[in-house]
């Protein structure tokens, strides 16, 4: 089988299209061969809406999830039909239940799904009414619609429990590897490297939103039901990739200045590339492997290509000794990427471990509560809801908007001769999101996809009249449907609207109408949406960018304070460490999105876009300098912190603090402390004055003593330094901002 199809096969958004069109079309069929059809097609819309919240994550939030899911669809389905009675109470009736739903959101993605099920549910309860028994009969056949996916689901959850962990694993590794290749690629004289960079964030987006999947889904796991050795097996390699990206961003090099420095030594460098680039190769074969469930066999070895860069060192250092050019600072830096790529290989070389050996180890039952601290808590308090109700809140203005688009879209559907308004209704539902950007994207791909959808149907029909054949057209096209909606949004648009073009085939003979009402209510209904973000209270990315910068500062700034206490305390990696660690590189993505958001709005509203992205470059930076001084001090037995440093990183958390004012609308100006200026000027001397004196004391540069001194030294200054260049020039950077305001 070809493995590209095999991938697609093996997927998780292959997997639940196949649930959901099982779940779906088994009662349609069942109560067809009855001549009970509109029983089968009920039951399976209680299917279509438990579906939306199945998404991966811990067992019991799934559950809850769709249990969720099933009763407020089924409750809407309710409301909307009992207030359809009294024309009087119909519309306060439909903003109110629009609005509450919108602002389920709140609580997270999970939530989010809910809450478009409960839309869905809404807007399809106007194809038809029901009153007295026949009301209490279909939310009934609803529910049992609901439990019958609940069932199809978990069925395929216990067949493969681990399946989807697997798969995410893979994505996880794959992803690493990516971002170690283009950390490679720097290497390479002509790169790209502003582009690069960019490649870089936009990658390290991907791999926080697969580290925090993993986290619910491997740490829930164990907390709640126990360990297995296939979870710990994969809990174990999670927590080495992200030990590995933390490494990968902690070590930056200046290229330039190194390609200079050994331009004629050039093998020195590329037997440091060539180990870069076979650890890479090692992760993405790894990963690929266990994509494609196949026996790994590592082609690469890279112990051995870490003993050719030593052996690449020594020559060097013989060869510079030899003709007597002072060659210490230059030894130190390829000592620093050798102790670099030596713990990276370790760490990689742990997860090919995990993946190819039985493990024999149980970890401490009292870790699993420092574990689950490492998790995103979601609280489902509702006075969250009520602290949402202002137009300061993302979500309310969502609510708002789409509460009046709905609105407009039922006027406009009652007005004009449409056959199915609530078609209208669905395409405001599906198309509409917060952002701007998002939006204007799904409209466009849900229209292109309406329209190829439409005129292939329009085709077919034109020669299949045969109702079985459509029927196993319908639900092909409903598998591939939701299938690619996630992976791209017009072909899945496309097959989606063939599925429901078929269905009304095998049910109506004037099929022609339907396909251009479809696609006449598809455009109303994206062009309302469209020009909703557009002009109803827009959440614009300029707006929300400040917020996300101050977070990102925040949790750096906190990461920064934890790297000097644990620099003061020695001993093991504490988990307030680990915590600081996983927000700042959350948040770091987060403002990267952010900023990706703001690219796609209209340029009218793409303010200080240079400015805004040489921040976020900035706080990129010296987010990966803190990771290379922490990765450096856990990785070395270091010597006593000095009073010195400490001085010096209480400067770099005060600059970042006066940033986060700045940031805020009540501080305009942070005045230039001069005094705190001199002080560090004597902090830096004191420093340098400490390394000297190790320098003379020592009794030449082959006692190790004195180089791991001198490369603690040279280091922690080098870090320090590049740390408070960068905390200044971040808080230059957000005046400069403010003042163009």
């Amino acid at each position: 089988m070809d493995l590209k199809l095999q991938k697609f096969l093996e997927s998780t958004d292959f997997i639940r299209a196949v649930k959901v069109t099982v779940a779906a079309a088994t009662p349609v069929i069942l109560f067809s061969y009855l001549n009970l059809f509109s029983i089968g097609f009920t039951v399976a819309l209680g299917a279509l809406f438990t579906f939306s919240s199945d998404i991966p994550g811990n067992l019991r939030h799934r559950v809850n999830g769709m249990l969720a899911s099933n009763l407020i669809a089924t409750g809407s389905t309710v409301v909307i039909s009992l207030a359809t009675i009294n024309p009087w109470i119909f519309y306060p009736v439909l903003i109110s239940l629009v609005f509450f739903l919108s602002m389920i959101a709140v609580y997270g993605q999970r939530a989010t799904l809910v809450s478009f099920s409960g839309l869905l549910a809404m807007s399809l309860s106007f194809s038809h009414s029901y009153t007295g028994w026949a009301l209490l009969q279909h939310a009934g056949l609803m529910i049992s619609g609901g439990l019958f996916y609940l069932c199809i689901s978990m069925i395929f959850y216990y067949i493969r429990p681990y399946r989807y962990a697997e798969l995410r694993m893979a994505e996880c590794i794959v992803l690493t590897s990516k971002y170690l290749k283009l950390r490679g690629t720097l290497w390479d004289i002509r790169a790209d490297r502003n582009k690069i960079t960019e490649e870089l964030l936009s990658l390290q987006i991907e791999l926080n939103e697969t580290h925090e999947k993993l986290r619910e889904t491997l740490i829930k796991n164990r907390t709640k039901g126990g360990s297995s050795n296939q979870n710990r097996r994969l809990l174990i390699a999670h927590i080495e990739l992200v030990e590995i990206l933390e490494l990968a961003m902690a070590t930056s090099f200046d290229h330039n200045k190194l390609h200079h420095t050994f331009q004629e030594h050039p093998y020195v460098l590329n037997a440091y590339k060539h180990l870069a680039y076979n650890l890479a190769a090692l992760l993405n074969e790894l990963g690929q492997s266990i994509e494609n469930r196949k026996k790994y066999t590592g082609k690469h070895r890279p112990f051995q290509d870490l003993e050719a860069f030593r052996k690449a060192i020594d020559r060097y250092e013989k060869q510079t000794h030899t003709s007597g050019r002072p060659t210490a600072d230059e030894v130190l830096v390829l000592i620093n990427m050798f102790n670099y790529v030596e713990k990276q290989a370790e760490k990689i070389k742990v997860v090919e471990y995990t993946f190819t050996h039985a493990l024999h180890t149980q970890e401490p039952k009292h870790k699993d509560k420092e574990l689950e601290k490492l998790l995103t808590p979601v609280h489902y308090n509702p006075i969250t809801i009520t602290q949402n109700l202002s137009f300061s809140s993302t979500i309310f203005r969502h609510s708002l908007r789409l509460t009046l688009t709905v609105l407009a879209g039922f006027l406009i559907g009652n007005i004009l001769p449409i056959q199915n308004t609530y078609w209208i209704l669905l395409t405001i539902v599906v198309i509409m999101r917060p952002g701007y950007g998002l939006t204007k994207q799904r409209s466009v791909h849900r229209t292109i996809g309406t329209l190829a959808g439409g005129i292939i149907a329009f085709g077919i029909i034109s020669v299949v009249h045969n109702s079985t054949v459509l029927g196993i057209l319908a639900m092909t096209c409903m598998v591939l449907g939701f299938s690619f909606i996630q992976r791209n949004y017009s072909i899945g648009a496309t097959f989606i609207t063939l599925y429901v073009i078929f269905v009304y085939g095998m049910l109506t003979p004037d099929i022609q109408d339907v396909i251009l009402f479809r696609i006449a209510d598809t455009l109303i209904g994206t062009a309302l949406a469209f020009t909703a973000n557009h002009f109803l209270w827009p959440s614009w990315e300029f707006l929300s960018l400040p917020t996300f910068l101050e977070n990102s500062i925040k949790a750096t700034r906190d990461y920064i304070r934890e790297i000097s206490v644990f620099y003061n305390r020695k001993g093991e990696v504490p988990l307030p460490y680990r915590i600081a660690r996983k927000h700042a590189f959350i948040e770091i993505g987060n403002l990267m999105a952010s900023f990706q958001r703001m690219t796609q709005e209209p340029k009218s509203r793409q303010k200080q876009l240079g400015q805004y992205y040489a921040l976020v470059v900035l706080n990129h930076t010296l987010l990966t300098s803190a990771a290379s001084m922490g990765s450096f001090i856990q990785s070395r037995k270091t010597t006593k912190a000095s009073e010195a440093f400490n001085a010096i990183t209480g400067a770099i958390i005060n600059n970042l603090e006066n940033a986060m004012e700045l940031l805020k609308e009540e501080k305009q100006n942070i005045p230039v402390d001069k005094e705190t200026k001199e002080m560090l000027k004597l902090r830096f001397t004191e420093l340098k004055e400490i390394r000297k004196k190790e320098i003379l004391e020592s009794g030449g540069t082959q006692n190790e003593n004195f180089r791991l001194k001198m490369e603690e030294g040279q280091l922690i200054i080098e870090h320090l330094i590049g740390l408070t260049n960068l905390s200044e020039n971040i808080v230059k950077a957000v005046k400069d901002i403010r003042e163009r305001q």
